[in-house]
């Protein structure tokens, strides 16, 4: 019932039942706007060109639902947001074309033709009226940029109970296949009928093997820098062992850790000339998997499973799957104006979602990370996690951090910070120095994840070349992971136990309900995945 007196609540902003002060004279004809300059005798000339179309915009008042005094549903609360933010855009477009019309009636006033036939004084008066005039237009854009934002936020937070209700009904439909046994009483089966539905996830009981649709991604697996020309890397992903290392040519290769003769551990031995050497008999193979020498007997056809490698931004990428894998990487560097401080690497004893799980989740840091980052944090009255209908990123709110979700197994969040330790602002715009990080859970096995922790500053560059700083940053990380860790494994023996860690969800749970939504679509194989970006 909450539900629906919230949504009852939502409204079109009182502009929608307020006139346009648009006219004729400002072109705007039958809801359309129209570019226009001065004429020689001053009147409207219509011109098209490039940048019609982006006001030629229906006014959508006439077709938003008639809702005044009436109790709406959730469904029904949810599309009057979208009506509401489609008035905000419209009207933004309005304000955008009042300033190019005006500026157009400076330029034909500051027209040399014109200052002949007009007096010094009577440019000085029209210009004066039209800067009024532009300030006024200007001061309305910034009023439109912030009915913008309270549309999206009252869409997100609408989405939010829309979300609730779909995890209900789908709840509802699974206890509504279980039919009860003959032996069932009457007593318990009324019970059943009004016993009210869980909104929950289902992700408990021992972790299933990974299914192989999860493995059709790319998938970053070690850092450029801890990978040298005579270095090999080791790592285990769904739960194969892999060896990575650089060809002749110095680009990685990655194929199985086991050699092809007697299952030795490739990555025991050494790289010699772009090729990794079996200690055991010395047998080397080329990064794509082929048996190149052969000591002490004849060369024969032998090849090892390869997978596909490429290198990019810094960071060493595999394709598990056998899916052909796509042509276009995700880039993982943090935004313009940010140094990358530090690359860390990190093995964790817990399967790569409830590691994911915890990352998607920041209501849970005043209470878990009271010795780090977190600590003096008050505990605010509501967390919620605000992101578009169809995405998987958004922002906290009251937290001033901006985070995502990058499919298969990335998270990326920019923190607004003032000095260590301490939040500022409400926003991450409002802040004036910011820390991006961005975590890979990589799926070792069904207990285990490799993480790789990229950590950057848009302040302090100093840092970079301070003696043995990559240490501190370690620490740092370490410290904080551990808050979690203990937690997440007693998750993670439970749920083994048949516990169920998405049993009741709520709305600052959102980007991690995502996620797994997500997972559970690509395991059984949708055509279309949910939240994916419009192209």
């Amino acid at each position: 019932m909450s539900a629906i007196a919230t949504a009852a609540a939502l409204s079109i902003p009182t502009s929608l039942c307020r006139s346009s002060k648009f006219n004729a004279k400002k072109a705007v004809r039958g809801g359309f706007a129209v570019s226009a300059i001065i004429g020689e005798e001053g009147e409207l000339v219509d011109r098209k060109n490039i940048w019609t179309t982006i006001f030629e915009v229906e006014d959508p008042r006439s077709k938003a639902p008639q809702c005044k005094g009436k109790f709406l549903d959730v469904n029904q609360a949810l599309e009057l947001a979208r009506y509401d933010i489609q008035y905000c855009d419209w009207k933004a477009r309005q304000d955008v074309l009042t300033i190019m019309l005006l500026h157009e009636k400076v330029v034909q006033v500051l027209n040399p033709l014109a200052r002949e036939y007009k007096s010094i004084g009577t440019l000085k008066k029209e210009l004066a009226e039209l800067q009024e005039e532009l300030s006024v237009a200007h001061n309305q854009v910034h009023i439109s940029e912030a009915r913008i934002g309270t549309a999206l936020d009252k869409l997100a937070y609408m989405e939010t109970l829309v979300n609730d209700r779909l995890l209900q009904d789908r709840n509802t439909m699974e206890s509504n296949v279980s039919t009860p046994t003959p032996s069932t009483s009457k007593e318990s089966l009324d019970t059943v009928k009004t016993r009210p539905p869980r909104r929950s996830l289902n992700v408990s009981g021992p972790v299933q093997s990974y299914h192989a649709r999860l493995k059709n991604f790319w998938y970053p697996v070690a850092f450029s820098a801890d990978l040298k020309d005579d270095t090999m890397i080791p790592i285990d992903c769904f739960e194969e062992p892999w060896v990575i290392f650089r060809g002749k040519d110095g680009k990685p290769g990655c194929v199985q850790n086991t050699c092809a003769h007697r299952a030795c551990p490739l990555h025991l031995g050494s790289v010699k000339e772009g090729r990794i050497q079996c200690p055991y008999h010395g047998w080397e193979y080329s990064t794509n998997g082929k048996c190149e020498k052969m000591p002490s007997t004849r060369l024969v056809n032998v090849k090892i499973r390869a997978v596909p490698c490429f290198e990019q931004e810094g960071m060493i990428w595999i394709w598990p799957g056998d899916d052909p894998p796509t042509a276009n990487l995700p880039s993982l560097l943090p935004p313009s104006g940010f140094q990358i401080h530090a690359e860390i690497v990190m093995e964790l004893p817990v399967e790569h979602g409830l590691l994911l799980d915890n990352l998607l989740d920041l209501a849970h840091a005043p209470f878990t990370h009271t010795s780090t980052f977190a600590k003096g944090w008050s505990v605010p009255s509501l967390v919620k996690f605000l992101t578009p209908a169809s995405g998987l990123q958004g922002y906290w709110d009251p937290y001033p951090i901006d985070m995502e979700f990058r499919p298969p197994c990335m998270v990326l969040s920019t923190i607004g910070i003032s000095k260590p330790g301490k939040l500022e602002g409400q926003n991450t715009k409002e802040c004036s120095t910011h820390l991006h990080q961005l975590h890979v859970c990589l799926p070792s096995s069904r207990q285990k994840t490799r993480l790789l922790y990229r950590m950057s500053l848009d302040f302090a560059p100093v840092l970079k070349h301070v003696p043995f700083i990559q240490y501190l940053w370690r620490h740092f990380a370490e410290k904080v992971l551990n808050e979690d860790l203990r937690l997440v494994l007693g998750q993670q023996e439970r749920m083994l136990n048949g516990a169920n860690i998405w049993n009741w969800p709520v709305s600052y749970d959102k980007l991690g309900v995502r996620y797994r939504l997500w997972r559970d679509a690509v395991e059984q194989g949708s055509k279309r995945l949910p939240f994916e970006r419009s192209a």
